[in-house]
């Protein structure tokens, strides 16, 4: 018997979206975003393919697709922005729900007034609480009232949301039980709150 290989992942290559209008895409994330366009090339007979560069090594990838399907919220793609009065942020299974962009704390304010003077509508700036569900609950009271990370939303000309997300401090390490395709977790409960 041989022994298993380790995989080594060295971070994120490249996250692929689907974008109806690769001109208005590359004006967003260059214009308004401030990324570096690497590449962009033709797929022959079908669409096109262009990266833009997230920083570190990471690259933001679109496609265009001459035979793509009209967006559907909900489905493919987040069915409303985070803090939205129209409701939650729920899409489908194998959809991709948003991209964070790592962004320092100190930068956080203002990469979002610098946004929303380029008509970019955001969301307001949300702490998120270092968070400890499940049975280890009430072993950790401190975890609601320290923020962990915070970030502010905003979508794509396409409706993709965005986050710029900035550390700050390291979370606790702590992964509640994940449940099923029914929403039960191997001890019998259900997420918080139903």
């Amino acid at each position: 018997m041989h022994a298993a290989s380790e995989i080594k992942l060295n971070g994120l290559h490249h996250l692929a979206l689907v974008c109806k209008d690769m001109e208005r895409t590359v004006d967003f994330y260059t214009s308004v975003l401030g990324m570096t366009l690497k590449k962009g090339f033709d797929l022959p007979g079908y669409g096109q393919h262009f990266f833009f560069d997230m920083g570190n090594g990471s690259e933001l990838a679109f496609f265009w697709f001459n035979d793509a399907e009209p967006a559907q919220p909900g489905v493919a793609a987040v069915k409303n922005i985070v803090g939205s009065r129209q409701g939650n942020i729920s899409s489908a299974h194998g959809s991709m729900n948003h991209v964070a962009f790592s962004v320092a704390a100190e930068k956080i304010a203002q990469y979002r007034d610098q946004l929303i003077a380029k008509g970019v509508d955001c969301t307001p700036i949300v702490p998120h609480n270092d968070v400890v569900t499940g049975s280890d609950a009430s072993n950790h009271p401190e975890a609601m009232d320290k923020p962990w990370l915070q970030s502010f939303y905003f979508l794509d000309p396409d409706g993709i949301m965005l986050e710029f997300c900035a550390d700050l401090q390291p979370g606790l390490a702590h992964a509640d039980l994940p449940v099923n395709e029914h929403g039960v977790k191997s001890d019998g409960s259900s997420i918080s709150g139903l």
